[in-house]
């Protein structure tokens, strides 16, 4: 968490404060809106539209905000509500000359979707310690520092956790991935050459 005083300077026009506040939240607000968006170049667009609105609205309110981090993900939530609205209400175009039947055939989507459940399934097994090792450290993107505060453990004792939660996560995707049925299980019988 930054000094109040870096805010007031920013406020006040400090270009210094204003890139120390990107600096200090950038990670953790990208990662937000990563994990809603699920596009690079969107989340990218959205991160700077909401500096933008945030540093803006610094500058401009009389109004002290008391949780600056929490403000801009609320401005980028609220961004990212405004494009959702914006592709209902207008779609998407698509030129019909460029699609490819058999790429657009392929179930991409379906894919995601699986791989989602696949994962989420996986993480439900996991101890309820695990899982807010994993939502603080790799969703939400926490420092080691500051997952070690909100858990009441040393930081050593995080990176153990975050160590054994990724590890135990590993072997139960590879206990449940798909194995193609071999023969004997297709009932099939493999006859050799004569």
């Amino acid at each position: 968490m930054l000094p109040a005083k870096v805010y007031q300077r920013a406020a006040e026009g400090d270009l210094e404060a204003m890139e120390e506040i990107c600096q200090a939240t950038w990670e953790p607000l990208y990662r937000y809106i990563y994990y809603k968006v699920q596009n690079r170049e969107e989340t990218e667009d959205i991160l700077q539209e909401t500096y933008v609105k945030g540093l803006k609205y610094l500058q401009q309110s009389t109004s002290p905000v008391e949780n600056f981090p929490a403000f801009l993900k609320t401005v980028s939530l609220n961004l990212i509500r405004d494009r959702w609205r914006k592709k209902k209400r207008t779609g998407v175009a698509v030129s019909w000359q460029e699609i490819n039947p058999e790429e657009a055939a392929c179930g991409d989507e379906q894919s995601e979707v699986a791989q989602r459940l696949v994962l989420q399934n996986a993480l439900a097994q996991l101890s309820r310690e695990q899982q807010l090792v994993i939502d603080l450290r790799i969703i939400k993107g926490y420092s080691v520092a500051e997952t070690a505060r909100r858990l009441g453990k040393s930081e050593g004792a995080v990176r153990t956790a975050q160590y054994r939660a990724l590890k135990a996560l590993a072997e139960i995707l590879e206990d449940s991935a798909p194995v193609a049925p071999t023969l004997s299980q297709r009932g099939e019988r493999h006859e050799p050459r004569q």
